[in-house]
């Protein structure tokens, strides 16, 4: 699995979340529009690799969160959020408000766009902007956008809501990427 240079990419450009380039390593495990089954695939929709290890991300363990990152980069759209430049409106958001207020914002925001049943939510799979916030990329980047990706790479069924648990989870994931993401992040701004 590469991790591609995205600088002279454009900003999404064609990349959709059912976009691959399987000859680097870069591909898709979303089942297309399923009617009662997973948005899970399983195996690469193009070339059927399968370099996951499905159940072990089925465990929500943000001890194995090293484990997750590198699988999600298999997938040529999450690859892409954890690699392009962060746009400067997002870095600043970020540095004004420290890592344990965007931890706090970022459970919320999954608390209120993201914790009901697919089928309860306006819209579900549009409601995660793709800029302007680090937890957005972020949300893009750990597959905890919209139920269905959460479907798709955390095991959590899309017609459940989510737990306090799972919630904390993905906050977590969001506070990862932050920390990898925007150097030198301070912990905590006092307001």
């Amino acid at each position: 699995m590469i991790d591609k240079d995205w600088r002279n990419v454009e900003p999404l450009g064609e990349i959709t979340c059912s976009s691959f380039d399987c000859e680097n390593d870069l591909h898709c495990f979303r089942r297309q529009r399923p009617k009662e089954q997973s948005y899970r695939n399983g195996i690469c929709i193009s070339c059927g690799t399968d370099p996951v290890d499905w159940a072990r991300l089925d465990k929500n363990d943000i001890r194995d969160a090293e484990y997750t990152v590198r699988s999600l980069k298999y997938e040529l759209f999450r690859n892409y959020y954890w690699n392009i430049p962060i746009d400067e409106v997002a870095i600043k958001k970020a540095y004004k408000n420290g890592l344990e207020n965007l931890q706090v914002w970022a459970a919320k925001r999954i608390e209120k766009y993201v914790s009901l049943p697919s089928k309860d939510l306006f819209r579900d799979g549009i409601q995660t902007p793709l800029n302007g916030n680090v937890v957005y990329y972020a949300q893009h980047a750990t597959g905890c956008c919209c139920r269905k990706c959460m479907e798709e790479w955390h095991g959590i069924n899309r017609n459940t809501e989510l737990t306090d648990k799972q919630i904390h989870y993905f906050s977590e994931l969001i506070t990862l990427y932050a920390k990898k993401r925007v150097p030198n992040l301070p912990q905590i701004i006092h307001k």
